[in-house]
């Protein structure tokens, strides 16, 4: 697949509806509050309904080839996001725990849920391996690194004397994170496919009707976003961009290669983890009052360089099976 294919079909809509979205905000037609209420419609409903219908229709066999993927994803994500909590909470001057947690929920994540299907569909095409790509990545991102990310934030902010009414236990954050229907609803999927429970295709319209609307709305939902947000650039948001850009589908790549992954698979993991920083990330540091300015600086700032590091990652992959084959 060339470039000129990836750019035109992948990138340009996701910059033009970004784009309508910033411009929206940025006119008053929609506000920061505004596109709360579009991300509940995606993470709650249009993203869930997309990763439930596209699993069913997908086989046991297909299942059990993505073993390496779901490993692959989670050591690599986690392993990045820890590097992230530990690169921010304590290399900078004046930054505690609780600002490395929320760099690491922000640039030691990548924001599948939004932007997983706008991207991988058009380059990869509507396919049951796209969504198991999508569905492994974001459970790992919203049932492990959500909670791991509260964890420490909870705990910084504890020792810190500025989290009253705020503490939890450790455990609290796990199960709010497996409650929301974007962790529950793949896992059951896959927990229906292990089953061998035949699906109902005529089911399936009604959940691609509202599925379709996971990738437009998210897109446009991130424009308003970004209108809400005040852009300062520093150190801090320029070496978040390149951890997220540069070493996460870097490490991706790696070790998808040495476990043997498959080219396929491995192409849309290596974008998965290129693309943007978590927007749940900047919601939580809004909640909480801590690393806005430099998240959201941060934030967009990686949205922009994304438009040529997709493209990028995809012909340094493909340079490296063809090295490796």
């Amino acid at each position: 697949m060339g470039i000129s294919h990836i750019i035109i079909y992948a990138i340009v809509p996701i910059v033009v509806i970004m784009l309508a979205g910033f411009i929206a905000g940025k006119r008053g037609a929609f506000t920061g509050e505004d596109s709360k209420k579009f991300n509940k419609v995606v993470l709650d409903f249009a993203l869930p309904a997309a990763l439930f219908v596209s699993i069913v229709q997908s086989s046991r066999e297909m299942l059990y080839a993505d073993l390496t993927l779901a490993w692959v994803s989670t050591v690599v994500i986690m392993g990045c996001f820890m590097l992230v909590y530990f690169i921010f909470a304590k290399c900078f001057k004046g930054n505690t725990g609780a600002e490395g947690a929320i760099a690491a929920l922000i640039n030691g994540s990548p924001t599948i849920g939004f932007l997983g299907f706008a991207v991988l569909e058009p380059i990869f095409g509507t396919n049951a391996y796209v969504a198991l790509v999508v569905a492994i990545v974001g459970i790992v991102v919203n049932a492990i690194g959500i909670p791991v990310g509260l964890s420490l934030l909870n705990a910084s902010l504890e020792k810190q004397g500025a989290n009253k009414g705020k503490s939890q236990p450790w455990w609290k954050p796990v199960l709010n994170a497996l409650k929301q229907p974007v962790a529950w609803a793949p896992i059951l999927a896959v927990i229906w496919v292990l089953c061998g429970i035949p699906w109902p295709k005529e089911l399936s319209p009604s959940f691609n009707l509202m599925a379709k609307a996971n990738a437009s709305m998210a897109v446009f939902s991130a424009g308003i976003t970004l209108s809400a947000v005040q852009f300062k650039l520093n150190w801090q948001a320029i070496l978040g961009s390149i951890l997220k850009l540069i070493l996460m589908p870097g490490v991706a790549l790696i070790l998808g290669l040495v476990a043997g992954m498959s080219p396929e698979n491995l192409k849309m993991l290596v974008v998965a983890c290129a693309l943007p920083p978590a927007f749940s990330g900047i919601i939580i540091s809004d909640e909480y009052d801590t690393y806005v300015a430099t998240g959201t600086s941060s934030l967009t700032l990686s949205v922009i360089l994304f438009v040529g590091f997709c493209p990028l990652w995809i012909w340094i992959t493909d340079l490296a099976l063809k090295a490796f084959a």
